[in-house]
């Protein structure tokens, strides 16, 4: 008989047949069944587990789990769910890392090249050219160099801009200059025209970005959030913006989502709001490396390292 292996997803979020069926096609040895349609008397036997988006009861009811295996990178949401003891392998795809990479490059340039402020010029019928900054004269500032973070410093340094990056602990990135530690954090915020934060939501990231951290920027200088809502301090940041401290927020994460309606990031001339859209899962290569996982922990009992979550550290 195939081992089993649940499908689990809030059922809030409701189904996704798309992914489920790609997981099926790359895993013909197992038996993948959507939570709600297993019989309970079966659910002991599953060891291993592809979540889709927690759910808590579900992930419970699953008594001899040895790995729960997410198609998410974010595992924030994951983590309180899946009980103790339990492996967590968070996805880690290049397709992602190029996509955020992507997407760190192309909001770089819509602050590098002014264009909220044409955009406001337009508004108001404005005819005014501003002076041109080469990108090698535009410092940019990563937080959080990970796989992301690493994937978007190169990108940008190879289109010449002027790089650095802060990590918790030391890295080295060719090209790019890193700094560590929370007196590192300080360096990168004051050398940085434009920040970019890529830092998991973590006990230890709640509210990186708050007053202090807006006050240790350029005066002038701007933010893009790819990272988590929870990391940036809301009304600091208003507070920059409307101080003329920062220039322009680019955010696409939020603490509440989707942002409510009567949210002053909607309506704020120096706020870009994204509706979440950086870095969503690739059906098609998540599906490859949920299958590649799970065959290899059923096979042997492990997991490749990269992908394990350190429940201690939150990531």
């Amino acid at each position: 008989m195939k081992p089993l292996v649940p499908f689990v997803r809030d059922v809030e979020e409701g189904p996704h047949p798309e992914l489920t069926a790609a997981l099926r096609s790359h895993l013909p040895d197992v038996d993948l069944i959507e939570h709600a349609e297993i019989d309970p008397a079966r659910l002991s036997e599953a060891t291993v587990a592809i979540v889709d988006g927690p759910s808590a009861d579900q992930l419970a009811s699953l008594t001899n789990l040895g790995l729960v295996q997410s198609t998410w990178a974010g595992v924030e949401a994951i983590i309180p769910a899946v009980p103790e003891g339990v492996l967590i392998a968070r996805m880690v795809d290049p397709r992602l890392a190029v996509t955020m990479a992507e997407a760190a490059l192309a909001w770089t340039l819509y602050l590098h090249r002014d264009m909220p402020r044409y955009a406001r010029q337009q508004r108001d019928r404005t005819w005014l050219a501003h002076p041109l900054v080469h990108a090698e004269d535009r410092r940019v500032g990563i937080a959080g160099l990970g796989v992301l973070g690493v994937a978007a410093a190169r990108v940008l340094s190879d289109h010449g801009f002027a790089v650095a990056g802060w990590a918790r602990s030391p890295k080295a990135i060719a090209g790019v200059s890193c700094f560590h530690g929370d007196a590192g954090l300080e360096r990168l915020l004051e050398r940085s025209d434009i920040v970019i934060n890529l830092l998991p939501d973590t006990d230890a990231t709640v509210a990186t970005f708050d007053a202090q951290a807006f006050a240790w920027m350029p005066h002038g200088s701007s933010l893009i959030n790819l990272g988590r809502g929870p990391t940036i301090d809301d009304d600091a940041l208003l507070a920059a913006l409307d101080s003329g401290q920062l220039d322009h927020a680019v955010l696409d994460v939020f603490d509440v989502e989707p942002l409510p309606i009567d949210h002053r990031f909607w309506v704020h001339d120096s706020v870009t709001v994204l509706p979440h859209i950086t870095g969503p899962t690739t059906v098609e290569t998540a599906a490859v490396i949920a299958a590649s996982n799970v065959r290899r922990f059923l096979a042997t009992g492990v997991v490749p390292a990269d992908a394990l979550v350190d429940r201690s550290l939150g990531y």
